[in-house]
């Protein structure tokens, strides 16, 4: 009897490593790959920062200042870019985008100054119509639709390559 059941263990092994071969052999393999979306890094790099101080001229998380803000997680994050330091000279690098085609990590640019339509805050879309900035009252998000930011509205830059 002990012959017959060493058999039969050694049947099941070896049907078990012919089994596993044989899914190894013919299972197709795809070749994994990872790329990072950068648009989306920004925004998850940003919301890092929800909640920071502003600061006139702030350019670190101790204090902010919109463009500061923007520089900052722009470099901070896997793009690594270095972008330039005002939200009016960040307004001339980039693509224009359309609103309907912002994507995350664009950069959205509005006139809150006293010149009517002169860039002098920049933030980060970060999609479903709300972006993330140094506003005032410290790193917030905020809706795109507020009737606040929707008159003040200049236009949108995409800057991620």
């Amino acid at each position: 009897m002990g012959v017959i059941l060493k058999r039969k263990s050694s049947l099941a092994v070896m049907a078990a490593i012919f089994a596993f071969t044989a899914a190894i052999l013919l299972v197709p393999f795809s070749k994994a790959s990872a790329s990072i979306n950068y648009g989306d890094e920004v925004a998850a790099t940003a919301q890092i920062y929800n909640g920071a101080k502003f600061k006139m001229g702030g350019t670190t998380p101790k204090g902010f200042d919109a463009s500061g803000f923007t520089k900052y997680v722009y470099k901070d994050a896997a793009t690594k870019m270095t972008i330039p330091r005002t939200s009016a000279d960040q307004y001339k690098i980039g693509k224009s985008v359309k609103l309907k085609d912002l994507q995350q990590g664009d950069l959205v640019f509005y006139a809150t100054g006293e010149k009517k339509g002169k860039v002098s805050f920049v933030a980060i879309y970060i999609g479903n119509g709300k972006f993330i900035g140094s506003t005032s009252k410290g790193v917030k998000i905020v809706k795109m639709s507020d009737k606040y930011w929707k008159d003040r509205y200049v236009g949108a830059k995409h800057i991620i390559k």
